[in-house]
């Protein structure tokens, strides 16, 4: 048994036991190859789609936003970060469903997840002083965190075994030594996406001059239950007329796609060293 959670343990990748203790057992664990971490793709979920618009301004809706920059999103990762994978939930108008969402993601093994949307306020779509604007971004609240967990089990990128399957199966979620990795890894996405939200506010604010919310917990279920770090990018208040513009023109898309791209080039440097 104790052979067995430390196999969990190592081959996942984390240091939940002191490095010590586990030097202590490596005779437990000489068959064992630690595989390293690799961050080599970027799921891509433009948000609504289909018979869901989502938000809308005067003139245009959130689906045909959250699309259009994640498209671009998409070709720029695969021309200026080549060795990253794309993965995208939706490519064209079609209504997907939040769990089938974060299934693509899951089945796809992603590493980062990143929800394309826009806000809306109940001001309305007139122009009025002072109307709400800026971005925001969202992870997934603490009381999602037992979704999370589920999402963990269901991704099978996590336990890199090749008869996971069968291990699976007898896998006794109240095992204390397995609820010690799950909520490990629950942890680690958590920090993880929050990291991420903080270097897309900054690119935002800093480099795009944009007005900022900040980064939010609530809770998202497709965040919830995507096993990766997470995040929901709000790109703006659509139904603010001067935001409406912004987001529907090719130099607003293009900016809030290269802070992203931005956001993730620092990410991926600051997760390889750590």
């Amino acid at each position: 048994m104790l052979k067995r959670h430390l196999r969990l343990l190592i081959v996942i990748g984390l240091s939940v036991l002191p490095f010590k203790a586990i030097c202590s057992v490596t005779y437990l664990t000489d068959t064992i190859k630690i595989q390293g971490f690799k961050f080599k793709t970027i799921v891509i979920d433009a948000g609504h789609g289909g018979k869901d618009p989502g938000a809308h301004g005067k003139y245009s809706q959130e689906k045909n936003v959250a699309l259009s920059i994640a498209k671009k999103l998409q070709l720029a990762i695969q021309t200026q970060i080549k060795d990253i994978n794309v993965v995208m939930t939706r490519a064209d108008d079609t209504f997907i469903e939040l769990n089938k969402r974060s299934d693509i993601a899951n089945k796809n093994q992603g590493n980062l997840f990143i929800s394309i949307h826009c806000n809306s306020s109940p001001e309305g779509t007139a122009s009025r002083p002072n109307k709400r604007k800026g971005v925001m971004l969202l992870v997934y609240g603490f009381h999602r965190v037992q979704e999370q967990l589920e999402a963990v089990r269901e991704n099978a990128s996590i336990f890199a075994e090749k008869d996971y399957k069968d291990n699976y199966k007898a896998y006794d979620e109240n095992d204390p030594a397995n609820v010690i990795v799950l909520k490990a890894f629950t942890q680690k996405y958590r920090k993880q996406s929050i990291l991420f939200g903080d270097l897309l506010n900054n690119e935002f604010k800093n480099t795009d001059n944009r007005e900022s919310v900040g980064v939010k917990e609530q809770g998202v279920l497709v965040l919830a239950h995507s096993a990766m770090p997470a995040v929901l990018i709000e790109t703006g208040f659509i139904n603010n007329p001067d935001e409406e513009e912004y987001l529907n023109s090719e130099q607003g898309q293009n900016e809030i796609v290269q802070s992203i791209i931005r956001a993730v080039q620092a990410y991926r440097i600051s997760i390889t060293a750590q």
